[in-house]
């Protein structure tokens, strides 16, 4: 079953295949080169959406997006779909002025959680499936942990007095936001197959 993953990015195709590694009827591709979506959706769902749907209406497959965030309490939610573009630019940048932005928040307030949401298109743009996981931990009060990116390193887990970014790879896919919608959306299109 071919599926598109409504993204260029190499990093996070290897990172849905290996999650799929046992499934041999899947077969996920990038989108093309010249796919490019202006994410103005004011929600996950919306953003994901319209990638899903631009991909499959561009490749004639089945297509799947995910948008995901971290949502902060104290902050009033942000920054949330903004996540990637707090500030201007890298990961490292956008931690520390989460981190300034929270200097003053005691720890009983520092709740945040991250969001996933996860569209499949069908290739006329319909929507075939979608779902929203979220993973709950606390800001911690600096970078700890050098495994996965963007705010891994400064997302506190505290049942497991860790942050995300000192979590094995293998285990934070497997309890993650990302790697729980993709757990749905794989046994979607897995009834699909059958089919």
């Amino acid at each position: 079953m071919r599926i598109v993953l409504a993204t260029t990015n190499q990093g996070k195709l290897k990172e849905f295949s290996a999650l799929a590694e046992n499934e041999s009827w899947l077969n996920l591709e990038l989108a093309p080169e010249d796919f490019n979506v202006n994410e103005s959706g004011n929600t996950f769902f919306e953003n994901a959406k319209l990638k899903a749907v631009t991909a499959a209406k561009l490749t004639g497959l089945t297509s799947i997006a995910d948008d995901s965030g971290l949502v902060v309490e104290a902050l009033n939610g942000k920054p949330g779909v903004h996540s990637a573009r707090y500030c201007p630019g890298s990961d490292a940048d956008r931690r520390q002025k989460l981190l300034k932005d929270m200097e003053a928040v005691p720890e009983n307030r520092r709740q945040a959680a991250f969001f996933c949401a996860m569209v499949v298109s069908n290739p006329d743009g319909s929507i075939a499936f979608n779902t929203m996981r979220c993973w709950e931990g606390m800001i911690g009060y600096k970078e700890a942990g050098d495994g996965g990116f963007g705010y891994d390193p400064i997302f506190y887990l505290p049942q497991r007095k860790i942050t995300v970014a000192q979590l094995p790879a293998i285990e934070k896919n497997l309890i993650s936001h990302r790697g729980q919608a993709w757990k749905q959306v794989l046994n979607y299109l897995k009834e699909l197959a059958q089919k």
